[in-house]
């Protein structure tokens, strides 16, 4: 059992390490990554890797091709970004609507708590490390509000487009986090208000927000360091 924990330490942190390299570009998007090199950069054996690896695959941060090993997954381009934010305004305002008609005390009392905690973690800054936080509570908050809805395939769509690790490795948007905030509590007022009409349009006014805030600022990518060999 002792064993066990302390894999399954070391997976997520070698899971978080590699996460942060792909969001901060140090593996440059679209290159080649190698497990060998992950494994002597990290001063772990290629296991752990392999795993992180499979789990970034399930994020969507990096893809698996036959006999060609990974990938990091290339930035959304302006076309992509677009249908991004056509699904989540397709989906989230309605899911929003829905919560309000059927969320319960206790799941309101998560999205709370979920408002809370932001505002205890503020930060957006242009790294992984200074921004980690903030965007798995943003995550947290837009899939519990999305099964509070009480439909499962509605949640379990909004959770599949990762739309939160596409936005931020896209655009940190630094000086986010107090916007957003306020976005989500209007949220969970309309939620807690019982008004689905309301709910929905606070929603989709925060998604067309958060998408202005995570527009790329320019077309060149950030500056990286490349990890793995170059793109064939």
């Amino acid at each position: 059992m002792v064993e066990e924990n302390r894999h399954d330490v070391l997976t997520d942190r070698v899971y978080e390490a590699v996460k942060a390299m792909v969001m901060d570009h140090e593996i440059a998007p679209g290159a080649r990554v190698s497990i060998d090199g992950l494994a002597r950069r990290l001063d772990v054996s290629a296991t752990p890797v392999r795993e992180a690896l499979a789990r970034l695959e399930a994020d969507g941060l990096v893809v698996k091709r036959p006999n060609a090993g990974y990938r990091a997954t290339e930035l959304l381009d302006p076309e992509a970004l677009t249908d991004l934010f056509e699904m989540r305004l397709l989906l989230e305002p309605r899911a929003a609507s829905l919560a309000a008609e059927n969320a319960g005390e206790e799941e309101l009392r998560h999205l709370r708590s979920i408002l809370e905690e932001m505002r205890w973690h503020p930060e957006s800054g242009a790294r992984y490390a200074e921004y980690r936080q903030f965007a798995l509570l943003d995550q947290e908050f837009h899939e519990a509000l999305a099964y509070a809805a009480g439909r499962p395939l509605l949640a379990d769509a909004v959770t599949r487009l990762h739309a939160h690790l596409h936005m931020f490795r896209l655009n940190s948007a630094p000086g986010a986090a107090g916007p957003t905030i306020d976005e989500h509590e209007r949220i969970v007022d309309a939620v807690a208000l019982r008004n689905p009409e309301k709910a929905a349009e606070a929603m989709a006014t925060h998604l067309r927000s958060s998408r202005v805030r995570h527009r790329p600022h320019d077309s060149s990518p950030r500056p990286h360091r490349r990890l793995g060999a170059p793109r064939a």
